[in-house]
């Protein structure tokens, strides 16, 4: 059983200083490079499937958060206001309202619907301190969001894209959901009040749900209540960590919440005003929680498109160390992450050790160095041989490219 918070310090991914506060984390440089890679992976994921992305600021007017129905349904999770002058501004717990302001901005015909706008936005929540834990619960999260203004039409299939989408997502990295959950609201619970509005998402969902998963036969789903947002129901793709602690990654929202709380519509065909849905996604979840998550799934082994070093090169001796330079200058100009680990950095056994979790590792010794070859070393304990410096680049760069999980596939 892995603990992310503990591989997280061994591996020089993250930490935390008292003085900067509980739940509020750094990375460190090879945190920073999966951090990057897997945000750089989402952007990549959402541009291939029509989304926009946008940056909208940490930091709101407390009127914003009247409006959404935050102030009132999710005040003990804010920080408290800040007094600017004559008005006071929070930092914001949510990101849906700053999206429905950047709608609200320009007026919109129904021949732009649906418009699906998305951020990789920092959000703070005053989390208990008890309740923190290393990087799976935060107090600074830095959300993949995103949120779908769409026709009522629209709706279920925009809302069945984005679960395609997290389920692509969750092949790429190697990790899979435990189950998937109907949240609704329960008894006790301060929930936007209109029944009616409850009614309709909650269908739509059930739909989208009925009509998902392989050749549309629908997904296995759990209904809980309990679990829904302040403002309407939503999907949780749960997760299950080793310890048995299950937790929620990704969601999909359908919301006629914030729509009308902010006044959204768009020009139908008829000429009239009328009110857009909104699709709340998030295919990751926070970062925070998703690497947390992949370090334990994995045990430090991250897939190697997502490794903070990809290869490590190992010259046996001083003299091959000049060469070993030279396949990693060759690897970083093919977009790949090597480092050497030269005879300073111990014996070759120790150095093998060292880079255990590193998916590929090259040797050169003299015969290697004369014939322009490396020994290769994988990860999972094979030992391919000696190849040209080319083709042991080739391939790396094919896997990391394919995002594929056999390091070493036969040709």
């Amino acid at each position: 059983m892995h603990d992310h918070r503990k591989l997280g310090r061994e591996l020089d991914l993250f930490d935390t200083d008292p003085l900067m506060g509980a739940g509020l984390p750094y990375w460190l440089p090879d945190g920073a490079i999966v951090r990057h890679t897997l945000e750089e992976y989402v952007r990549e994921a959402e541009r291939a499937a029509g989304y926009r992305h946008v940056y909208s600021p940490v930091l709101g007017k407390r009127d914003l958060y009247e409006i959404s129905g935050h102030w009132d349904h999710y005040r003990e999770d804010m920080f408290p206001p800040m007094d600017l002058g004559a008005e006071q501004v929070v930092l914001r717990p949510s990101l849906c309202p700053h999206h429905a302001l950047i709608y609200r901005s320009r007026s919109h015909s129904y021949r732009e619907l649906p418009l699906r706008i998305a951020e990789l936005g920092g959000m703070y929540r005053a989390e208990l301190s008890g309740v923190l834990g290393g990087l799976a619960r935060v107090r600074a999260i830095h959300l993949n969001d995103a949120h779908i203004f769409c026709t009522l039409e629209q709706a279920v299939e925009e809302a069945r894209a984005a679960l395609a989408l997290i389920a692509r997502a969750y092949a790429d990295l190697g990790i899979r959901a435990s189950r998937y959950r109907l949240s609704l609201p329960g008894e006790g619970g301060k929930y936007v009040a209109d029944p009616r509005l409850w009614r309709r998402a909650t269908a739509l969902l059930r739909e989208v749900l009925d009509s998902s998963g392989i050749d549309g036969s629908g997904i296995d789903y759990e209904a809980a209540e309990g679990e829904a947002a302040f403002y309407g129901p939503k999907i949780d793709v749960q997760i299950t960590d080793p310890a048995g602690r299950e937790s929620t990654l990704s969601t999909v929202q359908i919301d006629f919440h914030q729509p009308e709380r902010f006044d959204l519509h768009y020009i139908g065909p008829d000429g009239a005003k009328h009110r857009p849905v909104m699709v709340h996604r998030s295919v990751i979840g926070s970062v925070e929680r998703a690497v947390a998550h992949l370090l334990e799934e994995h045990g430090g082994a991250f897939p190697t498109w997502l490794a903070p070093v990809q290869l490590a090169v190992l010259p046996i001796a001083q003299a091959q160390e000049e060469r070993a330079h030279e396949v990693v200058r060759r690897a970083v100009a093919r977009g790949l992450r090597a480092e050497v680990l030269g005879p300073g950095d111990g014996t070759l056994g120790a150095r093998v050790r060292a880079a255990r979790l590193v998916p590929y590792q090259a040797v050169i010794g003299d015969r290697e160095a004369d014939a322009g070859l490396a020994a290769v070393r994988l990860r999972d304990g094979r030992r391919p041989g000696a190849v040209p410096v080319a083709e042991l680049l080739e391939r790396i760069a094919a896997r990391a490219a394919d995002r594929g999980a056999e390091l070493w596939p036969a040709a």
